[in-house]
């Protein structure tokens, strides 16, 4: 009888419904860490924190840059600094573990694969997380990998990295900074005041929507759905039940105790030039 060699992957079942739910401010972080790169490296690697779920899906909450050399297709991390990081970030946050790595850039190179190998030795199947920073399409790509085993018989050869689902959602708050860095030329940073302004716009255009469907619905142009019935029912049913003055004057107290925060921020910030001038001044012979 002849004897088959059969070439194989590993077991993907535990991959297949595998997803990473990635928080906004770690893609906010790698970007800060990549803008803050040495001059010579070409993108940065780094260490991503979080927990894994009841139902399998990886939460990715924190992370942090690790020091790294490529040259050819070798790789040198800074092991030690790695581990004086976690600990420091352990120590303020226990509940989080090491989930996998991120690096800067699209898809997986020559190098991932080793680095990939010292986190599968810190964290049994580690994710990998890419980031696009350059948005050279206007948008963040995003992507998520694991390792899977590809083997010959009861051999296995080598490792192939297989994208999984990634869960990235975002409060309109964190959608609104995400949208300003994915522009690639901003001549400022949005004030708090014009910040405000954008979201009610937002929020003007989503109520216009609405009331868009109900109509469509009402008039018979667009099949009801149940679900989004129930949705828009419940968002209704959570708005307080304010007259128009009482409302108004809920509006101006909030916006008069946020302009009172802006001004006694810029005080501090005058105090404090001015207490560092003097200082400079008095160090002068």
């Amino acid at each position: 009888m002849a004897v088959r060699t059969v070439l194989q992957f590993g077991p993907s079942s535990a991959t297949a419904s595998l997803t990473a739910k990635v928080n906004p401010l770690v893609i906010f972080n790698i970007c800060d860490c990549f803008v803050r790169r040495p001059d010579q490296a070409e993108r940065v690697i780094g260490t991503l924190l979080g927990s894994v779920l009841p139902d399998g899906t990886v939460d990715i909450r924190n992370s942090y840059v690790v020091p790294h050399n490529e040259f050819s297709d070798q790789v040198a991390l800074d092991i030690e600094y790695h581990h004086t990081m976690l600990k420091s970030h352990l120590k303020v946050n226990p509940q989080e573990a090491i989930v996998g790595w991120f690096s800067t850039g699209l898809g997986v190179t020559g190098g991932s694969a080793l680095i990939h190998e010292f986190y599968s030795r810190e964290v049994s199947n580690p994710v990998h997380l890419t980031v696009d920073t350059s948005f050279g399409s206007g948008e963040g790509t995003i992507k998520a990998y694991v390792s899977v085993t590809l083997s010959l018989g009861d051999r296995p050869l080598a490792a192939q990295f297989q994208e999984i689902p990634v869960d990235l959602r975002m409060i309109e708050a964190e959608r609104v900074g995400f949208d300003i860095l994915k522009t690639t030329a901003v001549d400022k940073l949005p004030s708090d005041m014009e910040g405000m302004e954008l979201l009610m716009e937002r929020l003007v255009s989503l109520i216009n929507d609405v009331y868009k469907y109900v109509d469509d619905v009402v008039e018979g142009r667009v099949a009801p759905d149940n679900c989004i019935g129930i949705l828009i029912s419940e968002s209704v049913a959570c708005l307080p039940k304010l007259s128009p003055p009482v409302f108004d004057k809920l509006i101006n107290d909030n916006l008069q105790d946020q302009l009172l925060l802006v001004y006694l921020s810029s005080i501090t910030r005058t105090q404090l030039s001015l207490a560092e001038k003097l200082n400079t001044a008095a160090q002068l012979p």
